[in-house]
């Protein structure tokens, strides 16, 4: 069980092997991967900002198609979180108080705060928060948000998501330092990745502090 939970929390590695043995099917595990990622809440864990990193440096250096991956990632991305937002507005209250021990109360209780203080932005940007990327089109769901209004920003945030790092992984992937060293490159996409909530949050901060001396 644990070299399942390994191998997949670092698929990434093994896209090259698995691509090997089983060709194009490749594209239909990514395709599952990131739509289960963002579409249910009980696969937070999975590993999306690496793997679509990963993708894009073998795309640059090996049979991977460039295009292919475009369609299949913008395709995941945009479907599970509509998933996930419908499951939220379907079932959403029930679940989450049927303590169920795959929906976690914490991971539900970030998106929801992340929600309430970025409001409709919280879709786009939830994008590059690992956890809060999955939980957030869930809670927007159990919040009744306007789909029309959430089809929006989740196109917005699943096409810059997958754009931003599958254009890193295509033009930087292979640079020696950074294939040596991926784990700690992961790690730097994850923090990277956490910039724009990190702006919201002084701006926040900024405009609180002036209505406060105003």
């Amino acid at each position: 069980m644990m070299n399942f939970i390994e191998e997949l929390l670092h698929f990434d590695r093994y896209i090259p092997v698995i691509m090997d043995n089983y060709g194009v099917l490749i594209y239909v595990l990514l395709f599952l991967i990131i739509f289960c990622e963002t579409g249910l809440v009980v696969t937070p864990f999975l590993p999306g900002d690496s793997i679509i990193f990963a993708c894009g440096a073998l795309a640059a250096v090996s049979g991977m198609n460039i295009l292919v991956l475009i369609v299949i990632f913008f395709s995941a991305a945009i479907l599970g979180d509509g998933t996930n937002y419908l499951i939220g507005k379907k079932l959403g209250e029930r679940l989450v108080n049927s303590n169920s021990r795959f929906i976690k109360k914490s991971y539900i209780d970030k998106a929801q705060s992340f929600y309430e203080k970025y409001g409709s932005k919280a879709i786009v940007l939830a994008r590059f928060v690992p956890i809060v990327r999955t939980f957030a089109p869930f809670v927007a769901g159990i919040g009744k948000m306007c789909y029309k209004k959430f089809g929006v920003f989740n196109i917005i945030g699943g096409t810059i998501w997958v754009s931003l790092f599958l254009s890193l992984g295509f033009f930087f992937g292979n640079i020696p330092v950074i294939k040596n060293n991926f784990s700690l490159v992961t790690i730097g996409i994850i923090l990277i990745s956490l910039l724009p909530v990190l702006v919201e949050v002084i701006k926040h901060m900024n405009s609180t502090k002036d209505q406060v001396n105003s």
